[in-house]
Protein backbone atom coordinates (compact mmCIF):
# COMPACT_ATOMS: atom_id res chain seq x y z
CA UNK A 1 0.00 0.00 0.00
CA UNK A 2 1.45 3.53 -0.88
CA UNK A 3 1.79 6.12 1.87
CA UNK A 4 -0.54 8.09 0.71
CA UNK A 5 -3.46 5.54 1.31
CA UNK A 6 -1.55 4.51 4.53
CA UNK A 7 -1.72 7.72 5.50
CA UNK A 8 -5.84 8.17 4.50
CA UNK A 9 -6.39 5.14 6.08
CA UNK A 10 -4.97 6.32 9.05
CA UNK A 11 -6.80 9.31 9.50
CA UNK A 12 -9.78 7.45 8.51
CA UNK A 13 -9.42 5.43 11.43
CA UNK A 14 -8.86 8.11 13.84
CA UNK A 15 -11.63 9.87 12.90
CA UNK A 16 -14.64 10.90 15.40
CA UNK A 17 -17.47 9.39 15.69
CA UNK A 18 -19.12 12.86 14.84
CA UNK A 19 -17.25 12.83 11.87
CA UNK A 20 -14.88 15.41 12.97
CA UNK A 21 -11.22 15.03 12.11
CA UNK A 22 -9.25 15.80 14.91
CA UNK A 23 -10.92 14.04 16.86
CA UNK A 24 -11.99 16.40 19.37
CA UNK A 25 -15.74 16.52 20.96
CA UNK A 26 -18.35 17.69 19.00
CA UNK A 27 -19.92 21.02 21.04
CA UNK A 28 -22.81 20.53 23.00
CA UNK A 29 -25.88 22.23 21.43
CA UNK A 30 -27.02 25.33 23.57
CA UNK A 31 -30.15 23.96 25.78
CA UNK A 32 -33.62 26.07 25.20
CA UNK A 33 -34.07 28.28 28.47
CA UNK A 34 -36.41 30.61 27.18
CA UNK A 35 -39.58 28.26 27.85
CA UNK A 36 -38.32 27.59 31.44
CA UNK A 37 -37.56 31.03 32.46
CA UNK A 38 -40.79 32.16 31.42
CA UNK A 39 -42.48 29.14 33.51
CA UNK A 40 -40.74 30.42 36.79
CA UNK A 41 -41.65 33.70 36.02
CA UNK A 42 -45.71 32.80 35.50
CA UNK A 43 -45.15 30.25 38.49
CA UNK A 44 -43.85 33.78 40.47
CA UNK A 45 -46.63 35.70 39.29
CA UNK A 46 -49.58 33.08 40.14
CA UNK A 47 -47.94 33.03 43.59
CA UNK A 48 -47.31 36.57 43.96
CA UNK A 49 -50.96 37.48 42.77
CA UNK A 50 -52.08 34.87 45.39
CA UNK A 51 -50.47 36.00 48.22
CA UNK A 52 -51.70 39.92 47.02
CA UNK A 53 -55.02 38.50 47.14
CA UNK A 54 -54.54 37.02 50.71
CA UNK A 55 -53.68 39.82 52.00
CA UNK A 56 -56.37 42.02 50.14
CA UNK A 57 -58.81 40.02 52.19
CA UNK A 58 -57.02 41.33 55.37
CA UNK A 59 -57.62 44.38 57.51
CA UNK A 60 -53.83 45.21 57.65
CA UNK A 61 -54.90 45.97 53.88
CA UNK A 62 -56.62 48.88 54.26
CA UNK A 63 -54.65 50.68 56.27
CA UNK A 64 -51.33 49.77 54.14
CA UNK A 65 -52.82 50.80 51.03
CA UNK A 66 -54.91 53.28 52.06
CA UNK A 67 -52.85 54.53 55.19
CA UNK A 68 -54.58 58.09 56.02
CA UNK A 69 -58.21 57.29 55.44
CA UNK A 70 -58.53 54.03 56.80
CA UNK A 71 -56.43 54.11 60.16
CA UNK A 72 -59.38 55.17 62.27
CA UNK A 73 -61.01 51.93 60.85
CA UNK A 74 -58.56 49.77 61.69
CA UNK A 75 -57.39 51.25 64.93
CA UNK A 76 -61.63 50.85 65.95
CA UNK A 77 -61.23 47.05 64.46
CA UNK A 78 -58.33 46.19 66.27
CA UNK A 79 -59.29 47.15 69.53
CA UNK A 80 -59.74 45.08 72.83
CA UNK A 81 -63.62 43.82 73.03
CA UNK A 82 -65.39 44.89 76.23
CA UNK A 83 -63.24 47.40 77.51
CA UNK A 84 -63.49 51.46 77.13
CA UNK A 85 -62.41 52.65 74.07
CA UNK A 86 -62.68 55.37 71.28
CA UNK A 87 -64.59 55.36 67.96
CA UNK A 88 -63.12 56.65 64.63
CA UNK A 89 -63.60 59.87 65.84
CA UNK A 90 -62.11 59.47 69.26
CA UNK A 91 -65.30 60.07 71.06
CA UNK A 92 -65.16 58.23 73.91
CA UNK A 93 -66.83 54.62 74.03
CA UNK A 94 -67.56 53.03 77.58
CA UNK A 95 -67.68 49.40 76.14
CA UNK A 96 -66.04 48.53 72.76
CA UNK A 97 -68.42 45.40 72.30
CA UNK A 98 -71.20 48.49 71.34
CA UNK A 99 -68.92 48.86 68.03
CA UNK A 100 -69.90 45.91 65.37
CA UNK A 101 -66.23 46.03 63.78
CA UNK A 102 -64.91 45.34 67.44
CA UNK A 103 -67.53 42.26 68.01
CA UNK A 104 -67.64 41.20 63.90
CA UNK A 105 -63.60 41.04 64.61
CA UNK A 106 -63.98 38.72 67.68
CA UNK A 107 -66.46 36.95 66.07
CA UNK A 108 -63.68 36.15 63.38
CA UNK A 109 -64.86 38.41 60.52
CA UNK A 110 -62.72 40.58 58.41
CA UNK A 111 -63.46 44.19 57.06
CA UNK A 112 -63.93 42.46 53.40
CA UNK A 113 -66.48 40.15 54.83
CA UNK A 114 -69.23 43.33 55.01
CA UNK A 115 -67.47 46.07 52.95
CA UNK A 116 -67.96 44.49 49.57
CA UNK A 117 -66.74 46.89 46.98
CA UNK A 118 -68.29 47.11 43.13
CA UNK A 119 -65.18 47.58 40.82
CA UNK A 120 -66.15 50.52 40.00
CA UNK A 121 -65.71 51.91 43.46
CA UNK A 122 -62.20 50.14 44.22
CA UNK A 123 -61.07 52.27 40.51
CA UNK A 124 -62.70 55.72 41.89
CA UNK A 125 -61.29 54.80 45.37
CA UNK A 126 -57.59 54.16 43.34
CA UNK A 127 -58.12 57.35 41.60
CA UNK A 128 -59.31 59.38 44.39
CA UNK A 129 -56.21 58.27 46.44
CA UNK A 130 -53.33 58.77 43.63
CA UNK A 131 -54.76 62.48 43.05
CA UNK A 132 -55.68 63.03 47.04
CA UNK A 133 -58.95 64.22 46.11
CA UNK A 134 -61.04 62.56 49.09
CA UNK A 135 -62.76 63.07 52.18
CA UNK A 136 -60.53 62.66 55.65
CA UNK A 137 -62.61 61.43 57.69
CA UNK A 138 -64.45 59.14 55.25
CA UNK A 139 -68.22 59.59 55.34
CA UNK A 140 -70.20 56.50 56.77
CA UNK A 141 -71.17 53.74 54.92
CA UNK A 142 -74.77 53.36 54.86
CA UNK A 143 -76.32 49.91 54.23
CA UNK A 144 -77.08 50.40 50.26
CA UNK A 145 -73.67 51.38 49.89
CA UNK A 146 -72.98 48.29 52.09
CA UNK A 147 -75.20 45.77 49.76
CA UNK A 148 -74.78 47.56 46.60
CA UNK A 149 -72.21 45.12 45.44
CA UNK A 150 -73.61 41.86 47.15
CA UNK A 151 -76.54 42.33 45.32
CA UNK A 152 -78.76 41.42 48.99
CA UNK A 153 -81.15 43.40 50.44
CA UNK A 154 -80.54 44.83 53.89
CA UNK A 155 -82.74 42.65 55.76
CA UNK A 156 -80.36 39.56 53.74
CA UNK A 157 -76.97 41.16 54.17
CA UNK A 158 -77.51 41.81 58.42
CA UNK A 159 -79.30 37.98 58.81
CA UNK A 160 -77.30 36.42 56.42
CA UNK A 161 -76.79 32.76 57.03
CA UNK A 162 -73.99 32.01 58.90
CA UNK A 163 -73.52 34.81 60.75
CA UNK A 164 -76.30 34.84 63.54
CA UNK A 165 -77.65 32.35 65.59
CA UNK A 166 -80.25 31.75 68.03
CA UNK A 167 -79.88 30.27 71.41
CA UNK A 168 -80.53 27.49 70.38
CA UNK A 169 -77.51 27.34 68.19
CA UNK A 170 -80.75 27.77 64.61
CA UNK A 171 -79.64 29.95 61.98
CA UNK A 172 -81.03 33.17 62.50
CA UNK A 173 -81.96 34.74 59.11
CA UNK A 174 -85.62 36.44 59.41
CA UNK A 175 -86.78 39.74 61.80
CA UNK A 176 -89.53 37.15 63.55
CA UNK A 177 -86.27 35.10 64.96
CA UNK A 178 -84.41 38.19 65.69
CA UNK A 179 -87.78 39.13 67.79
CA UNK A 180 -88.11 36.29 69.06
CA UNK A 181 -84.71 36.57 70.12
CA UNK A 182 -85.19 39.26 72.27
CA UNK A 183 -88.80 38.78 74.02
CA UNK A 184 -87.51 38.19 76.99
CA UNK A 185 -86.15 41.84 77.27
CA UNK A 186 -88.59 44.36 79.07
CA UNK A 187 -88.95 46.22 75.73
CA UNK A 188 -88.29 44.32 73.10
CA UNK A 189 -86.76 46.59 70.20
CA UNK A 190 -87.05 43.97 67.37
CA UNK A 191 -90.85 44.66 67.31
CA UNK A 192 -91.91 46.91 64.96
CA UNK A 193 -94.28 49.34 66.60
CA UNK A 194 -93.93 52.15 64.60
CA UNK A 195 -93.01 50.81 61.35
CA UNK A 196 -89.64 49.15 60.42
CA UNK A 197 -86.34 50.27 61.07
CA UNK A 198 -83.16 49.35 59.00
CA UNK A 199 -80.74 47.38 61.09
CA UNK A 200 -78.43 50.40 61.05
CA UNK A 201 -80.73 52.70 62.76
CA UNK A 202 -79.35 51.19 66.15
CA UNK A 203 -76.41 49.01 65.24
CA UNK A 204 -73.19 51.38 64.37
CA UNK A 205 -69.66 49.39 62.63
CA UNK A 206 -66.98 52.17 63.83
CA UNK A 207 -68.65 53.83 66.66
CA UNK A 208 -71.30 53.62 69.64
CA UNK A 209 -74.63 51.94 68.77
CA UNK A 210 -77.66 53.70 69.52
CA UNK A 211 -81.13 52.98 71.33
CA UNK A 212 -83.07 54.64 68.95
CA UNK A 213 -85.99 53.53 70.89
CA UNK A 214 -84.61 54.85 74.05
CA UNK A 215 -85.91 58.28 72.46
CA UNK A 216 -89.60 58.22 73.89
CA UNK A 217 -89.22 54.76 75.42
CA UNK A 218 -87.52 55.27 79.08
CA UNK A 219 -87.79 51.48 79.93
CA UNK A 220 -85.88 50.54 77.06
CA UNK A 221 -82.69 48.78 78.01
CA UNK A 222 -78.85 49.90 77.16
CA UNK A 223 -76.60 47.12 76.01
CA UNK A 224 -73.48 48.05 77.83
CA UNK A 225 -71.91 51.04 75.81
CA UNK A 226 -74.83 51.58 73.83
CA UNK A 227 -75.80 55.12 74.11
CA UNK A 228 -79.35 57.22 73.37
CA UNK A 229 -80.75 59.76 70.41
CA UNK A 230 -79.31 62.72 72.66
CA UNK A 231 -76.04 61.23 73.46
CA UNK A 232 -75.85 60.58 69.55
CA UNK A 233 -76.14 64.29 68.72
CA UNK A 234 -73.41 65.34 71.13
CA UNK A 235 -70.88 63.05 69.59
CA UNK A 236 -67.74 65.12 67.81
CA UNK A 237 -67.52 64.17 64.22
CA UNK A 238 -64.95 65.60 62.13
Amino acid sequence: MSEEKQAATKAAGSEAPDGRPDGSPAPKKARKRGPIAAAVVAAVVIIAGAGLWVWHEQPSFCAAICHIPMDPYLETYDEEAGVAGHDKWMNDVSNTDSMLAVTHRVAGEACMDCHVPTLAEQVSELGAWVSGDYVYPLYEADLDQLTEASGMDADEFCLKSGCHVTASGEALTTREQLKEATADLSFNPHVAQHGERACSDCHKGHRASVMVCSECHDEAQLPDGWITPDEEDQLVIR
